[in-house]
């Protein structure tokens, strides 16, 4: 390898929410890493889900373009 091409690669300690730690090799600058995320709090392997405001999105974009209600009934049935 080229001299000062690459990064370099040092060891990192990833610390994990749950507390639970391991070594290995990263370009990172830090010695440490800790991660908000593991697989114990996340929702993925929690089964746990956060529900987004679907609906205020909907309404926000409809009052942005002007759609009404008979707008969208409308489109529905060209689409049949």
């Amino acid at each position: 390898m080229k001299d000062g091409l690459h990064p370099e690669y040092n060891e990192v300690t990833i610390k994990l929410a749950d507390g639970s730690e391991f070594v290995t090799r990263s370009t990172m600058d830090e010695e440490e890493y800790e991660s908000e995320v593991d697989s114990s709090n996340h929702p993925f392997y929690t089964g746990r889900r956060q529900f987004v405001d679907t609906a205020g999105r909907v309404e926000k974009f409809n009052r942005r373009y002007g759609l009404d209600q008979d707008d969208e009934e409308e489109t529905e049935e060209d689409e049949e």
